[in-house]
């Protein structure tokens, strides 16, 4: 008769998980939601400071892109812009960004807009 003999070797391991999160203070207790740009002219430059945190726990290489101009044109005659393209955020940290949004100086019919932000960490 054969005899068959076993060990149990235990397994453990961690898997790889990206997240940002965005807030309105360096302490990240205040979640920012929506952007509000109030009353805006031809040629204004407004700028505010966001706080991005990496919550995951691999390094995170920022990137941004907006989408659903409301008006569509409002594409045309707006600008975001930041100062974090390409940063690399390590796991946990908190970085400062400066959002700004540049209006054309050709602007004319638009009252009101809005857009999404979408900023994203790739890791």
């Amino acid at each position: 008769m054969a005899k068959t003999a076993s060990k149990v070797i235990e397994s453990r391991g961690a898997m790889k998980a990206v997240d940002v999160e965005v807030y309105w203070d360096s302490g990240c207790t205040d979640t920012v939601s929506a952007v509000n740009w109030t009353v805006l002219e031809p040629g204004d430059s407004p700028a505010k400071t966001v706080y991005v945190r990496n919550t995951g726990n691999a390094p995170l290489t920022l990137s941004m892109t907006c989408s659903g101009w409301n008006p569509p044109e409002g594409g045309d005659h707006f600008a975001l812009s930041w100062d974090k393209e390409g940063a690399v955020i390590p796991p946990d940290a908190v970085v400062a960004v400066i959002l700004t949004l540049s209006v054309s100086e050709a602007i004319y019919g638009i009252t009101d807009f809005s857009f999404n932000i979408t900023i994203e960490g790739t890791g």
